[in-house]
């Protein structure tokens, strides 16, 4: 009952003890606290109820209640680190159980034995006790034991056997009443899901699970640690290593086992490590092995002495001591026959690549290299990056090409898994290392046009095809409409001044509920999204020009593109221009309020320099037609408008070369809707929109109570143009929670991700609108890159604060243009020429864009 009925369990097994039981009575009553307290609780408190267990077991003079006692306290021992102590206490209950009593004890210390890494020796206990277990038609026991060797087949990468076994494990658990290993099974799922490569499964398999344990007041570390692995591989390191930090304080409270600190701290290392806190992922890692060592665990011990030294070579650290470290421990994982010993194979070659010594990087890369043909996608990566590497070493461009591009492919399949954008930009950074590697090696051997190529292989690649819609989920529906109503509360309560920590800790609740499901969402097939093609795009740009920065060792490469070719300029330093661009956006800030026109030199000035760090030479070779700026994610945020040789340009903005190309080729809509929206809360009240609409022989104007965020959804989608003027509010922290205010509260881009098409040309004459959060390798989130893959092919919209009396003319020259037939990037040239020529109304032109091709 312990695992069906926790909570009933331990107070019976209290009432038991209160009425003056016999010893075989208080043998089982206090074993039962025992494995609660050990499970759930405080394990010191289980140790001293299981050697009472097991003193009544001895009085009542059965050999299998002791035995059965015995097996419980060894599991308890070893978890609380007395691995010896806790290997002969299941030692002695083997020997003293006999036949189906012993079945369940060679069970246990099976489990005992997958917890401290020996798994061939748990594989022998548990090829002893399942044939017992099955002849006794023992279903409950029988699939505990299936899934442990199931979970013991994981840990040694065979992933089919695990599945066949979870399988068959979960068909026993639905014929019984055990709902804490029906849990278990759940999370075991999950666990399973991940390893296959399986990530939005994993992720709504363990929200289950973690479901099914709080409605059973049971806590799962295993389930914490899980999860944190599923949440590195889907590149949210950040929250990973708070919720093991969180799971580990925790443990710490309530006195729990000593096994499960120290995986959570292996946990915390490695996030910290994918988090690039190499300090942190050392001071983890370190204590994590001692506590591994203490527990004789040296398959454990051995992973914590991995991140140990992978965290020390990303804090700068290169030696011979470390490579032959990294080769020992790459010699025990695969003695092992741990999945993670090409990953310390790659390890040790990277490090004696960077000492010069290029027998031995070869010898260890070349191990490395073999994972590349099997396995997950992550592993699979590790094995190309390897085999690119060794071709660099080797003087082969060819096969590092090669090899960062089948490696890149690999990648390309599991992001289209990914159903969530947000998660799709984020698997991105696993290929940074290949996707650099291909950019070195085309910048020193191959034509400009070959780094476009390359840069181009990595840079925005979630735009190349939409995210999945989120599924008619009633789930997702209730959250987003609560989200807003809370959010909507918390706004007002602001305004009047009043506390909001209650509403702020809901509204924080809500996000983590909707990202939660929209990360649960399943990709298409692998090999969706577009391959870029330098010849489309030359023959595309006809009189245009496109400026591609690509970025390499910290330096800005210009590519221009146009008249049938690519040529390649030098720029400056990326950290100088980056500053340089935080600086202007200082600027436009205080420009955007009356009486800061001594500013206005200043910001001039600086947009100079950034033309000197970012154009360089090529700003002579642009020729006298529309221009296209490519920039980095780093840069996303420079005023381009601003940079002298662009000021009077037809100028536009994309993330990619690809994405302007799919911009430029996306058909209006049938029907050319236009839909202007007034939301509340503008100084100049949306004057605007009245105006605009008599450009328009029709036009849908949503203003006062219509701007219901259903409603305004209803008449966005599919539009030809929408004007939204409300106030923007850019999230850093959560960039898909960047919102537009409606009447009804905020709506944000999950809202936006839910239409069938957004409107074709979508203007946003409100502040920040354009600001997006860096995320993977070079990607963007935010409410422009959520428009751009979903049939928006132009976009305007601001990369700064503005002010709102000043947007009203640029906004009204602007459809002035628009009505006269002009592209977005066409009429926004035009409506800054038209502008008073004063510093708010200069910096309000400055401050907004045209991104897209429309």
């Amino acid at each position: 009952m312990v695992f069906a009925a926790p909570g009933e369990a331990l107070a019976r097994a209290e009432n038991v003890l209160r009425s003056d039981p016999s010893p075989l009575d208080s043998s089982v009553a206090h074993q039962v606290i025992g494995i609660w307290q050990r499970d759930f609780g405080d394990l010191a408190v289980a140790l001293d109820h299981l050697r009472r267990a097991r003193a009544f077991a001895a009085r009542a003079d059965s050999a299998d209640r002791e035995a059965d006692v015995l097996a419980t306290l060894g599991v308890a021992l070893v978890h609380a680190g007395r691995t010896r102590q806790g290997l002969a206490a299941l030692d002695r209950g083997v020997a003293r159980g006999t036949g189906h009593t012993r079945a369940r004890v060679l069970y246990r210390r099976a489990f005992a034995g997958w917890v401290l890494g020996r798994h061939r020796e748990s594989l022998e206990d548990l090829r002893r006790a399942i044939p017992v277990l099955r002849q006794a038609d023992d279903v409950i026991w029988t699939a505990r034991a299936l899934s442990v060797r199931a979970t013991v087949h994981l840990a040694m990468g065979a992933v089919e056997r695990a599945d066949a076994d979870f399988t068959a494990a979960e068909l026993l658990w639905e014929t019984t009443g055990q709902e804490h290993d029906k849990a278990v099974a759940v999370e075991n799922r999950g666990l399973a899901a991940y390893r296959s490569g399986d990530i939005p499964a994993a992720l709504r398999l363990l929200a289950e699970a973690k479901e099914r344990y709080d409605e059973l007041g049971t806590p799962s570390f295993m389930l914490y640690i899980a999860r944190c692995d599923v949440l590195m591989a889907a590149g949210l390191a950040p929250e990973a290593l708070a919720e093991a930090d969180a799971a580990i304080a925790t443990l710490d409270r309530i006195g729990g086992q000593s096994t499960r600190k120290a995986e959570l701290l292996l946990t915390a290392a490695r996030s910290a490590l994918s988090t690039g806190d190499a300090q942190t992922a050392i001071a983890r890692a370190a204590v994590a092995v001692r506590l591994f060592s203490g527990q004789r665990r040296s398959w454990w011990e051995t992973h914590a002495r991995l991140v140990l030294i992978e965290a020390r070579v990303a804090g700068g650290a290169a030696s011979g001591r470390l490579v032959q470290d990294a080769s020992a421990v790459a010699d025990k994982l695969a003695s092992f026959g741990a999945p993670a010993a090409p990953e310390a194979s790659l390890l040790a070659g990277r490090v004696a690549l960077a000492l010069g010594w290029t027998a031995d990087a070869e010898r260890h890369l070349a191990v490395a290299a073999r994972s590349r043909v099997v396995g997950p996608p992550l592993a699979r990566m590790t094995g190309w990056a390897a085999q690119a590497l060794r071709a660099r070493a080797a003087g082969s461009r060819r096969g590092v090409l090669e090899a960062c591009r089948r490696g890149l492919d690999v990648l390309d399949d599991h992001r289209m898994t990914l159903g969530a954008s947000e998660l799709r930009a984020r698997a991105t950074a696993q290929g940074a290392e290949l996707a650099a590697l291909a950019q070195q090696a085309s910048l020193a051997h191959g034509g400009p046009r070959r780094l476009l190529e390359w840069s181009e292989r990595w840079r925005a690649t979630v735009l190349s095809a939409p995210p999945t819609r989120p599924p008619a989920d009633p789930g997702l529906l209730a959250s987003l409409t609560a989200f807003r109503e809370i959010a909507s509360r918390a706004e007002d309560a602001r305004r009047q001044g009043r506390p909001v920590p209650a509403l702020e800790r809901e509204q924080r609740r809500l996000e983590r509920e909707i990202r939660s499901r929209t990360h649960h969402i399943r990709g298409g097939a692998p090999g969706g999204g577009d391959r870029f093609d330098p010849a489309r795009l030359l023959d595309r740009l006809g009189e245009a020009r496109l400026v591609e920065l690509a970025v390499l060792d910290g330096r800005v490469h210009i590519l221009l593109c146009g008249q049938g070719r690519v040529r390649r300029f030098e720029g400056g330093l990326l950290a100088e221009a980056a500053a340089e661009a935080e600086h202007v956006q200082a600027g436009l800030r205080r420009l955007a309020h009356p009486g800061a026109e001594g500013r206005l030199a200043v910001v001039e000035a600086a947009g100079r320099r950034l033309e000197e760090l970012l154009l360089g030479a090529a700003a002579d070779h642009l020729g006298s037609g529309p221009v296209v700026i490519v920039p980095p994610s780093t840069l996303h945020r420079v005023p381009w408008a601003l940079l002298p040789s662009l000021r009077e340009r037809v100028l536009s903005v994309s993330p990619s070369a690809g994405s302007w190309l799919r911009a430029r080729e996306t058909e209006p809509p049938p029907g050319g809707r236009h839909v202007l929206v007034r939301g509340p809360g503008l100084a100049s009240e949306g004057a605007e929109v009245p105006e605009v609409a008599g450009h328009y022989a029709t036009a849908t104007i949503l203003e006062h109570d219509d701007v219901q965020v259903p409603r305004v959804l209803e008449e966005l989608d599919g539009a030809a143009l929408a004007h939204i003027a409300a106030h923007g509010t850019f999230r850093a922290d959560s960039p898909l929670f960047s919102s537009l205010r409606m009447a009804d509260g905020p709506l944000i881009v999950h809202d936006f991700e839910r239409l069938d098409r957004s409107p074709y040309r979508i203007i946003l004459s409100s502040c920040d609108t354009a600001r997006l959060a860096t995320v993977g390798a070079d990607e963007l989130l935010g409410l422009v890159t959520a428009l751009l893959p979903l049939g928006t092919a132009g976009v305007v919209a601001s990369s700064a604060p503005v002010n709102d009396a000043a947007v009203v003319p640029l906004m009204l020259a602007l459809h002035k243009g628009l009505g006269a037939g002009l592209s977005l990037a066409e009429a926004l040239r035009d409506a800054r020429a038209a502008l008073p020529g004063d510093a708010l109304h200069q910096a309000t032109g400055w401050a907004f864009a045209a991104f897209g091709a429309a």
